[in-house]
């Protein structure tokens, strides 16, 4: 009788540990730019007075939280843009979230991307 139900059991084990979808925290260096009037990737006008960012791999229209590691200050972006194409960068932020993260004048930081797949902080 326990092995009748020691094998179903078995079987669903696998299926308990697959990946809800969500996804991990990616860290790395942000900068920001402001490409006033020229059009990004997925053909918007640059705005850097909006909150936006660019980044390599995440759909058009995604929306993550990016905090800076140094200060604790956090901005919520919508990707509308490809890039960065610098090694060690994960995410350009326009102008308008950089200042609300504190990046403007140092221009680049070490930040997490909350809601973008990578290999975590």
């Amino acid at each position: 009788m326990k092995k009748h139900l020691l094998l179903p059991a078995l079987a669903v084990l696998p299926f308990l540990f697959v990946s809800s979808g969500a996804k991990a925290a990616q860290c790395g260096i942000a900068s920001w730019y402001s490409h006033a009037g020229k059009r990004t990737a997925n053909g918007e006008i640059a705005n850097p007075a909006g909150f936006t960012a660019a980044h390599r791999s995440l759909p058009f229209g995604t929306k993550v939280t990016v905090t800076n590691i140094r200060n604790g200050r956090s901005v919520v972006v919508r990707v509308n843009d490809r890039g960065p194409f610098v090694k060690g960068r994960v995410i350009d932020l326009s102008k308008a979230a950089a200042a609300q993260i504190g990046l403007v004048a140092t221009g680049t930081g070490k930040v997490r991307v909350d809601g973008a797949s990578g290999s975590g902080c």
